[in-house]
């Protein structure tokens, strides 16, 4: 697969919120240089890097355009979005 153009950063969030560079393997061409990563943004890709477990829940249609549009103005996926509010929500409540 071609990874296609992208009119905006928020159309290319909304892409890869959506499908895995693992499909789009062959169109990529190895980097020879080296790039230094601080201490915290490697304790970042770490944590971003746990293992994530699907979980399917209905909500209303209208709850879900209201977080797009939320997450759109953010330029972050709507589903990145709502990971973050239920963080945030356990957070708030000292639940550990």
């Amino acid at each position: 697969m071609k990874i296609p153009f992208f009119k905006s950063e928020e159309e290319e969030i909304e892409f890869w919120d959506t499908h895995s560079s693992v499909d789009y393997f062959d169109d990529t061409e190895e980097v020879k240089e080296k790039i230094e990563i601080s201490n915290e943004l490697q304790k970042k890709i770490l944590k971003r890097k746990q293992k994530k477990k699907l979980l399917t829940i209905r909500l209303d249609q209208e709850l879900i355009d209201k977080t797009k549009k939320i997450a759109k103005s953010k330029a972050i996926g709507y589903q990145t979005l709502m990971r973050m509010w239920i963080a945030e929500g356990l957070n708030r409540a000292n639940i550990k």
